[in-house]
């Protein structure tokens, strides 16, 4: 395991992580805190993308050494999980609940996607996080308690919660990778000729007619809160 790559979210010990203190109280006071490192650390991913995240490039935000760090996070694995953690706790709070679980988490489906565009990094990193810190953990809480009005026993509200997460993380993926394209408008000019040559050839009836269909609203928000209904309608099927 290198100290930048780490093993994997795997490789790090909750308990250890979130239960334990941040910093041995021996020796001088520090010039710095793992808040501030961990703030460093997004600001930098928000920036430049999360592969310009190394201990190096942390340190030089914060003024330290680079081996000073280790007494906080060890590795880049653990400085990652530190960065979910953190960002998940800024604000705007999600909103407080008003008992119509459908309300409640189409709320919060649009909480984590205003939080995933804030930091685009975020979405690619959650499908590797293993851990709740203190943050995420409060999330998990009030998504357990918006869900509790759906009649879900506990397994299957941790479910619809991760379902719920996992449907939001790979929307904003797509939405961010749309965005970037949409900057190339010869791209999306082929792409479009390309889809038009296909739908018009006869062996693909099913896209024609798709094609054909008058379109819906197509803005972001309106496409993300049509696809968030549709997976509440699947909630409220079971």
């Amino acid at each position: 395991m290198t100290r930048d790559g780490g093993s994997g979210a795997a490789s790090v010990d909750p308990q250890q992580l979130w239960l334990s203190p941040a910093r041995s109280g021996r020796g001088r006071r520090p010039a710095f805190s793992r808040a501030a490192i961990t703030a460093a650390a997004v600001a930098l991913a928000d920036a430049e993308g999360l592969e310009a995240v190394t201990m190096r490039r942390v340190a030089a935000q914060v003024g330290a050494g680079v081996m000073s760090l280790y007494s906080y996070a060890p590795d880049k694995e653990t400085l990652l999980e530190l960065m979910v953690d953190h960002v998940s706790g800024e604000p705007p709070a999600p909103a407080p609940l008003t008992g119509d679980w459908r309300v409640d988490l189409r709320a919060i489906g649009h909480h984590q996607r205003a939080l995933m565009l804030r930091h685009p990094w975020l979405p690619g990193t959650l499908t590797t996080r293993r851990s709740l810190g203190p943050n995420a953990l409060a999330f998990l809480e009030h998504a357990l308690a918006a869900l509790r009005p759906t009649g879900l026993d506990g397994a299957a509200r941790l479910e619809a919660f991760a379902q719920l997460t996992g449907f939001v993380s790979g929307h904003v993926g797509h939405e961010i990778a749309q965005a970037d394209a949409a900057r190339s408008p010869g791209r999306a000019a082929a792409e479009a000729r390309y889809l038009g040559a296909v739908a018009a050839d006869g062996h693909h009836p099913e896209l024609a007619e798709a094609l054909a269909a008058p379109a819906r609203p197509a803005t972001p928000e309106a496409t993300f809160t049509r696809f968030l209904d549709r997976l509440l309608d699947g909630f409220a099927a079971n």
